[in-house]
């Protein structure tokens, strides 16, 4: 039943696809600046749905059949840990990433395990031709006669590849170079977007057959495209990396099988990605004798529990703005534990340029390695080196004080395990107890 006309709204954020009556610079729902344009006033009949008989009834939550979800593994243990197990028939995963991290490089390794054991793999590439796939699957030595190729930007061609080949596994790369004929609009726009995440995520709901889609991002790190692409999918999986190291993360943002605080750690090689169980090793110095300015914390990477090596350079100025240059943390947070260690400690670092860094290049970001960042900078300063079995962790205070941190037995048992005989956590009350303990002393007055 058709009600009154009414005018669309004209215009629209071409970065998310939110709707808005009138022009404005800044887009109300993803504050993007300067994305908002006009469409064009269109005339519409607004319809009231009638109610219509459903086919089937709903019934109690009690009577319904409890259905486990079922993981199918990709035999890649590190991007099954990060999946829940594997992959769940009907699932629709987003897997996203900067250009050149590995994601085509991943998926590719994935669909040659897949169709190892027999089943068969549609891999769809709107980005490049079914030669350039081929040369990569070469590469990587993923090539499979159950494995089929497709080169289709068109959403109803991918379809029928669908019905064709019938596969037990479609992987799609990506939807943003993927159109639909029904919209009228460029490849990558969020109405495209939209159509096409929706039809794939229909496509593997009707026929439990799972989907795994690669996304494009921002400069910002974020998804391309409207957020809508991230509520369809039931896992959203992020790979990231250094284009100067050769290590990837991929880990979840979103998972409705499993956990989303799991990490799959790989490395990057000449033959494909290949897996690392255990990276405790890449991220601590190999030397034989201690040095000064270097101390070891155990962060928490998702699950799992990891030793990094901070090490720290004290080198005397006469700038009166001395250099502050960090790698791999938070320059904020280096700036604070130097105030902390010169007001609480009496460890003065106003005439010293300060260079602190991770090794391997690793990000630490959470506030567990306050503690380990303010005793490389003690070291370094005083010219004493920390023995090279002592591992700590904490959050340090502005009065000074060492707080708690989370899953705190966690990684006290993993340093204890990786042969950390010391581990130093929150039982030292105060920063400037924890520094003397290691034997480092404030300067003489």
């Amino acid at each position: 039943m058709a009600s009154k006309t009414r005018a669309r709204p004209d215009y629209v954020c071409t970065e998310c696809g939110n709707e808005v009556v009138k022009w404005v610079g800044r887009c109300p729902e993803c504050q993007a600046w300067g994305t908002v344009v006009e469409r064009g006033t269109k005339q519409g009949v607004q319809f009231r749905a009638e109610p219509l008989t459903p086919t089937t009834k709903a019934r109690p939550i009690t009577d319904t059949p409890p259905r486990e979800a079922r993981h199918w593994p990709t035999t890649i243990g590190e991007f099954d840990r990060v999946l829940g197990g594997g992959i769940v028939p009907g699932a629709a995963i987003l897997l996203s990433g900067e250009p050149g991290v590995g994601k085509s490089t991943l998926l590719i390794e994935t669909a040659s395990k897949v169709a190892a054991t027999g089943a068969k793999v549609l891999y769809v590439s709107a980005e490049e031709s079914v030669n350039q796939v081929r040369l990569r699957a070469e590469r990587t030595n993923a090539l499979h006669p159950t494995l089929y190729l497709a080169a289709e930007s068109d959403l109803s061609t991918i379809l029928g590849h669908v019905d064709e080949v019938e596969p037990a596994l479609l992987i799609v790369d990506s939807v943003q170079t993927v159109a639909s004929a029904e919209i009228d609009s460029l490849a990558g726009q969020p109405s495209q977007v939209r159509e096409v995440a929706s039809a794939l995520v229909r496509l593997a709901k009707s026929r439990e057959l799972p989907v795994i889609i690669v996304g494009h991002v921002t400069k910002d790190g974020q998804v391309a495209g409207p957020r809508l692409l991230e509520h369809l999918v039931d896992v959203v999986a992020h790979i990231e990396g250094d284009r100067q190291t050769a290590l990837r993360f991929v880990r979840t943002l979103k998972n409705r099988f499993g956990p989303t605080d799991e990490i799959g750690c790989f490395e990057m090689q000449g033959d494909g990605m290949r897996e690392v169980p255990d990276p405790s090793a890449l991220f601590v110095s190999t030397r034989e004798e201690p040095e000064a300015g270097t101390c070891v914390t155990i962060a928490l990477e998702g699950r799992r529990a990891l030793p990094v090596e901070i090490q720290a350079l004290v080198a005397s100025t006469h700038s009166p703005n001395p250099r502050r240059v960090v790698n791999g943390v938070e320059s904020s947070r280096v700036a604070m534990l130097l105030a902390v260690l010169e007001r609480r400690c009496e460890i003065p670092f106003v005439d010293y340029d300060v260079y602190v860094s991770t090794v391997g290049g690793v990000k630490l970001t959470e506030p567990a390695s306050d503690l380990a960042i303010a005793i490389a900078l003690a070291s370094a300063h005083r010219k004493v080196p920390i023995d090279p079995r002592v591992a700590v962790f904490g959050e340090v205070s502005l009065v000074g004080e060492i707080r708690k941190v989370v899953s705190e037995s966690q990684r006290v048992s993993e340093a204890k395990r990786l042969g950390f005989n010391q581990p130093i956590g929150s039982d030292a009350q105060k920063l400037s107890d924890a520094i003397a303990s290691l034997g480092i002393e404030p300067p003489k007055k």
